[in-house]
């Protein structure tokens, strides 16, 4: 049964329309007159008649404990665009419902950004400022861009302008807060000797280190600043001077052990110290920013476009990393990118979904100058789920620490329904 079916699907076919095509362009062939010939093939649509193309059907489907939330939108050619939101997705069930059914079904999904539009200002007494709402949008949003593409025949990086490379330089989240310097740094070199990484990164906050004064006060002790120092040296030391080193923190920590950390940091040459601070208080991370040469990354839980206007105006980050499967969509990811240009500001973006939400950034990525490098997940080597749950052609990942960007049309990557069945989130409607 498909949810939200508009009530009328007599348009013609994608094919009968091809047919039509053809058949047009034959007779035009017989004319003798070569300027009508042209003319003829020049009046002859080019794509699957868009101004036809309708959405009849959004489906959605959860896995990993209702983290990652997949849909797919349906149309009356046959042509189906697949999304992800990530994070804030948790019990979102009946919100896609409530945007498909009150944006979406009926309408022609090549107004990507009217659409977009749609959505935001409906919601903006229901909590399209941040949070569930956009991470849900966000979702949709992305699939929209690889409906249009496959309509258009074109690849969602062309359809955003063109791009500017052709493979994405991603760095490996090895996380690892709780382990022994040693271990972080053999992993350190696994990712770079193994995989050809040029770039790491490792988690460093612990809520559970039996140095930690206060659980609720999240200052930090003297020998948990010590116990920081030694993994990210023991890191150093095993990667060497050439490979880039991130730091997350998780915003957990308040603004005068932020600086402390990031100054203790400072003789590791650091790619970037994340999130030091909670995302709320962008004046901390620019008073953070001024008192040390630490770079500062922020903007993993900043939402919109609207969301990164202030920290841009007064500093707050070195290094802007929007995620692009909760911030707003795909569209919203270029125009952040395009507002952190204008600020001389690298774009790098958060990145924990699956290689459908990985190949969906990396056409983000090609489009915008600014890019500096993407997220990439260890556990897309050590979990076969997420080579399961999708269907892609080729390798996602070049020997060298890359992702190249797909030449096919959309995304050049689809959800694979059945095989994530068996992830599927108990309790919820799978794709129904």
């Amino acid at each position: 049964m498909k949810l939200f079916s508009s009530t009328s699907n007599k348009k013609p076919s994608r094919r009968s329309f091809l047919s039509r095509a053809t058949l047009g362009i034959t007779g035009a062939m017989l004319a003798t007159n070569y300027d009508g010939l042209a003319a003829s093939i020049e009046r002859t649509p080019k794509s699957s008649a868009p101004s036809d193309l309708k959405i009849t059907a959004v489906k959605c489907g959860f896995i990993r404990n209702e983290h990652s939330l997949f849909v797919k939108i349906y149309t009356n050619q046959d042509i189906v665009g697949h999304g992800q939101g990530v994070d804030g997705v948790y019990g979102t069930y009946h919100v896609v419902h409530h945007l498909a059914k009150n944006h979406l079904i009926g309408k022609n999904p090549l107004n990507i950004n009217r659409l977009q539009e749609e959505m935001r200002r409906g919601g903006l007494f229901k909590g399209a400022q941040a949070g569930m709402y956009v991470c849900v949008m966000t979702a949709l949003e992305s699939a929209l861009w690889d409906l249009v593409g496959k309509a258009l025949g074109l690849p969602v990086y062309q359809l955003m302008g063109g791009k500017f490379r052709d493979k994405i330089r991603v760095y490996c989240d090895t996380a690892g807060s709780r382990l022994e310097p040693q271990e972080m740094g053999r992993r350190a070199k696994e990712d770079v000797d193994k995989y050809g990484f040029t770039a790491v990164k490792f988690d460093i906050d612990d809520r559970q280190d039996p140095n930690k004064l206060d659980l609720y006060n999240w200052s930090v002790s003297i020998p948990e600043l010590r116990r920081m120092e030694n993994q990210i040296a023991a890191v150093r030391e095993a990667v060497g001077e050439d490979i880039d080193i991130c730091v997350d923190c998780h915003g957990r920590f308040d603004e005068a052990s932020g600086m402390k950390i990031a100054k203790a940091l400072e003789p590791y040459n650091l790619m970037w110290l994340e999130e030091p601070v909670p995302a709320e208080v962008p004046e901390s991370y620019a008073r953070i920013r001024e008192s040390t040469t630490t770079p500062i990354c922020g903007g993993e839980n900043w939402y919109l476009t609207y969301g990164f206007r202030h920290p841009f105006e007064i500093g707050a980050v070195d290094v802007i990393m929007p995620d692009l499967q909760k911030c707003g969509g795909l569209g919203e990811g270029l125009r952040i990118a395009n507002l952190a240009n204008t600020y001389n500001t690298p774009f790098a973006p958060h990145m924990v979904a699956s290689y459908l939400g990985a190949i969906s950034s990396a056409h983000v990525c090609a489009a915008v100058p600014n890019f500096l490098i993407l997220e990439w997940q260890i556990y897309f080597h050590e979990n076969e789920m997420y080579k399961e749950i999708v269907d892609f052609e080729g390798d996602f990942l070049t020997k060298d620490g890359y992702i190249p960007v797909p030449d096919k049309p959309g995304l050049g990557v689809e959800i694979n329904q059945e095989a994530m069945r068996k992830y599927a989130t108990p309790g919820i409607p799978f794709f129904e």
